[in-house]
């Protein structure tokens, strides 16, 4: 693993079937999802699956309704035993694990938040979101001490002392999602938790979410079906067909280079300049007045700039700006106006 790993999976399969260990031994991997079934009776769920991810960042594994987003990310906590391959999580193979160790990763190292929210309904807010310190063993005032941290932290403050039932379904998630973070965990796992809820609400917990990361910098692992959601929410996406990873990538690297038609087609009605930044649509041939602009450090754009940031500068201005990476102050090219609106359209 690499320093900077947190997860590591390699080659993982997943079958569903009576004898699924025995039928990996002689499955021929060419043959497609639909010949192994019809050959075995036995469904490839997920197929030699390998990816890392980051300390810190946010992974997200997308695909549409049986693609094996769902039982990949399952296969990662155990909830699901795959039929073969590793998961390395700091250097500590969760595949090799007895119940004891696993129970102890569940509870102390690793939360994960789902779709239905599965709040107690006879417990108050407070309790609900104390819950996995209460069956850590952890004392009274220290578990409200907490809870009532993370109660101010997911903007649910007053609320302490309510029921589910008196919450809407976006505060009732805003409870799954601080029950998840009040055992602090390294790894969060959140499989499709805002599917279910209104437009409005969903992208005001997206915001949310992205807040709570940007302060606390956990390893999330966000699973999705909504390529948009995943472009907002995702430092690295896996896109998954068929129990595959079709590409991996960040977002802009899938936007601007989809691998497939499939990827392709994910990416048909994204608004390019909300991806794209300026290092990955500058043109690499300066002009002279751009190189006098960079000698005198002016108007200089960072490669790193949303397309989306520069629009009004850019528009408004008939030059072509300098676009520099500020780690080095090096100049690596430049950006006008007739790129952006190209951009814009694309």
């Amino acid at each position: 693993m690499d320093n900077n790993d947190k997860i590591v999976c390699s080659n993982i399969w997943k079958l569903f079937g009576p004898d699924e260990k025995r039928i990996l031994k002689d499955l021929d991997p060419s043959l497609s999802r639909s010949e192994v079934q019809e050959k075995t009776g036995h469904v490839v769920a997920v197929k030699d699956v390998s990816f890392s991810i980051q300390k810190g960042e946010t992974f997200v594994v997308m695909g549409l309704s049986g693609s094996g987003k769902s039982t990949l990310v399952r296969c990662i906590s155990r909830l699901i035993e795959p039929t073969a391959g590793k998961v390395m999580m700091d250097d500590i193979d969760v595949t090799k694990m007895n119940s004891k160790e696993l129970l102890d990763l569940r509870r102390n190292k690793m939360s994960m938040v789902f779709q239905h929210f599965g709040l107690f309904p006879h417990r108050t807010v407070l309790d609900n979101i104390g819950y996995g310190l209460e069956i850590r063993g952890t004392k009274k005032e220290e578990r409200i001490d907490k809870s009532m941290e993370v109660i101010k932290l997911v903007g649910l403050e007053g609320w302490h002392n309510h029921y589910p039932r008196e919450l809407s379904g976006g505060m009732q998630q805003r409870v799954g999602l601080a029950r998840a973070m009040a055992v602090d965990p390294e790894i969060l796992i959140f499989d499709e938790p805002f599917s279910a809820l209104d437009p409005l609400i969903r992208r005001e917990m997206q915001d949310e979410l992205l807040d709570i990361q940007q302060k606390l910098k956990r390893t999330m692992v966000f699973i999705t079906h909504d390529f948009l959601e995943a472009i907002k929410m995702g430092d690295h996406i896996a896109i998954m067909k068929d129990g595959e990873i079709s590409q991996v990538g960040t977002p802009e690297e899938i936007v601007a280079n989809p691998v497939d038609q499939y990827v392709k087609d994910f990416c048909e009605d994204v608004p390019k300049y909300k991806v794209l930044s300026a290092g990955k649509v500058m043109r690499q041939e300066c002009c002279e007045d751009t190189k006098n602009l960079y000698a005198k450090k002016q108007d200089c754009v960072n490669d790193k700039a949303k397309i989306e940031t520069l629009i009004d500068t850019l528009c408004d201005s008939d030059n072509a700006h300098p676009v520099i990476c500020n780690d080095t102050g090096k100049l690596l090219g430049e950006i006008d106006r007739t790129i952006v609106m190209k951009s814009m359209k694309s």
